[in-house]
């Protein structure tokens, strides 16, 4: 072990003492989470509340209202927004460089985030947001603290972050635009830089066949023990690194030969689940194997630092409470509607699914990230820990079937676990009535990378209808004799084959995701004329015709 590095993780230990005592008295944050959402709340209206929002939203009155008014009467202040609401304002932010206007001052960083299925949004990354997002990190090594883990002993080798490009473009107003991830690279400062990988030569890159080649370069012969990133691209560079170290003439069966002093994989941004297995098999050479020792799931989001796993082991996500941004969940049934009713973190229901909006310490009132979430705790019974179950614009409802992503991707893991094969990304979408794809069917279509045998896809159909049908009652009623939809098909494509369609679209590495689900065919379609050349089978389930790639 080298002295100066675990000096840094003794360092560190003892900065985060006093925060890991707190985060471990969960009674305690159970009590707390109300008077600390509100003091949040408060924080921000009075911070923000000379700003030209502020001013035409009576910010300076309801900064001071009693704190059993405060919520409902900023409620009835400010209406829930969209981006397309805040555009005019953020535009003014971005392009003019214009002061006090959502919030204090000048904004000079904006991170760029491009979804799939929209155009590019620019999100405001005030110098309070990035304390906001530093806390967060912060409270991410505690909690890995928690776990069990040694902070000498992680830093005595080296830490990955599978991040964003972290090159920026800026104005001719001195404005900063690029991925999140660029933007917070001036938080790892020294000594905590001195461990981190990928150097930042390669971490400028934003073309990711060239980044994960230079990455893996970089990692073959290095001692890792912390990765931090989306577990699709881990994958990817796992698989690519361990190709380096044969070629280096090594024996290198798994993973787990090459970096035994791993201990932690912290991952978020899309569901696990669905690479639990592929990631099982990278580490241990098999996928029912051990798995990486350690796993944290996070929750960031360009507009702030959501939520971090407490407990090893739970799924549900701990609400970062007291970090300068203020949580309402509308729920998803209500995020159309004129006047949706909102909910604070101890007003929610379990069994509910709630749609996350946030006012943040940026400037963001009230803002609809658009992510749709699950509640497994509830203040006063315990601190409030919620699961990311979708998006409130990815779901399938053509024929009243009514799914949503979370439906989907439990299904493909199960299926996966069940037959015990090996799966990649994939989507679905709907096949509309009298498409040559179903002889004229209604149906549900699933691209997925697929990996091996071919001959048990018509049993995985037959796993994941079952799996759908065990989790969505409309489904199970449309499927019911193969009247109001046919069986599912499936539509098996080559491992990388939504790399490629991503990298297609400039959509490639970074928190860039795949779309798991759509209510319309513009995504498959186009994933499968990215993919025509391989001209792989469409595959229904016993009893239904196999038909041909071509898209409609």
């Amino acid at each position: 072990m080298s002295a100066p590095a675990a000096l840094v993780g003794v360092g560190l230990r003892a900065l985060l003492a006093r925060r890991i005592n707190s985060l471990s008295d969960a009674k305690r944050w159970s009590r707390l989470a109300v008077d600390a959402q509100r003091d949040q709340l408060r924080w921000l209206l009075d911070r923000a509340a000379h700003t030209e929002f502020g001013r035409d939203h009576d910010f300076p009155r309801l900064a001071h209202a009693e704190s059993a008014d405060l919520i409902s009467a900023f409620r009835a202040a400010v209406p829930i927004h969209n981006y397309d609401d805040l555009f005019p304002q953020l535009r003014r932010m971005r392009e003019n460089a214009e002061r006090d206007v959502l919030w204090p001052g000048v904004i000079y960083d904006w991170a760029q985030t491009s979804g799939t299925t929209s155009g590019d949004k620019f999100i405001p990354v005030s110098e309070d947001m990035l304390k906001h997002n530093y806390r967060a990190a912060l409270d991410v090594y505690a909690h890995a603290t928690r776990f069990g883990l040694s902070l000498p002993r992680i830093f005595a080798g080296k830490i990955l972050f599978l991040g964003g490009s972290t090159d920026l473009t800026t104005n001719e107003h001195g404005i900063r635009t690029g991925d999140l991830s660029g933007l917070a690279t001036r938080l790892i400062r020294w000594p905590i830089s001195s461990v981190v990988l990928p150097s930042k030569k390669t971490a400028l890159l934003g073309h990711w066949p060239t980044k994960i080649e230079r990455m893996a370069a970089e990692c073959v012969n290095a001692d890792i023990r912390w990765i931090s990133g989306m577990p699709s691209w881990g994958i990817v560079l796992f698989e690519r690194v361990m190709e380096l170290a044969r070629e280096q003439g090594r024996q290198v069966n798994c993973l787990r030969d090459l970096w035994p002093n791993l201990q932690i994989f912290v991952h978020g941004g899309v569901n696990f689940t669905p690479f639990e297995r592929r990631i099982r098999e990278v580490w241990s050479g098999d996928p029912d194997g051990p798995d990486i020792p350690t796993r944290l799931e996070v929750y960031p989001a360009s507009e702030g630092f959501i939520a971090i796993q407490d407990t090893p082991g739970d799924p549900g996500l701990r609400l970062n409470v007291d970090h300068h941004v203020f949580y309402e969940f509308v729920p998803i049934e209500e995020i159309h509607a004129p006047s949706p009713t909102a909910h604070a973190c101890w007003e929610v229901e379990k069994g509910q699914r709630y749609v996350v909006v946030m006012t943040t310490c940026a400037g963001l009132w009230r803002y609809i990230i658009g992510d749709v979430v699950e509640f497994d705790s509830i203040p006063p019974a315990g601190p409030p820990r919620l699961r990311i179950v979708g998006r409130h614009r990815l779901f399938i409802n053509a024929f009243g079937e009514n799914l949503i992503v979370e439906h989907i991707e439990n299904a493909v893991a199960s299926a996966s676990e069940q037959l015990e094969i090996t799966v990649g990304e994939f989507t679905a979408a709907p096949i509309y009535p009298g498409s040559p794809l179903n002889n004229g069917r209604s149906g549900l279509q699933l691209a997925i990378e697929w990996e091996g045998d071919q001959s048990r896809i018509h049993e995985f159909a037959d796993a994941l209808d079952k799996a759908i049908k065990h989790q969505n009652v409309d489904y199970t009623t449309k499927r019911t004799d193969n009247l109001g939809m046919a069986p599912p098909l499936i539509t098996p494509l080559p491992i990388g084959a939504f790399h490629k369609w991503m990298e297609s679209r400039g959509k490639l590495g970074g928190q860039h995701k795949c779309p798991r689900c759509a209510n319309n065919r513009d995504i498959i379609d186009d994933v499968l004329r990215e993919n025509v050349a391989f001209e792989p089978p469409q595959v229904n389930i016993p009893g239904q015709p196999t038909l041909s790639l071509k898209p409609e």
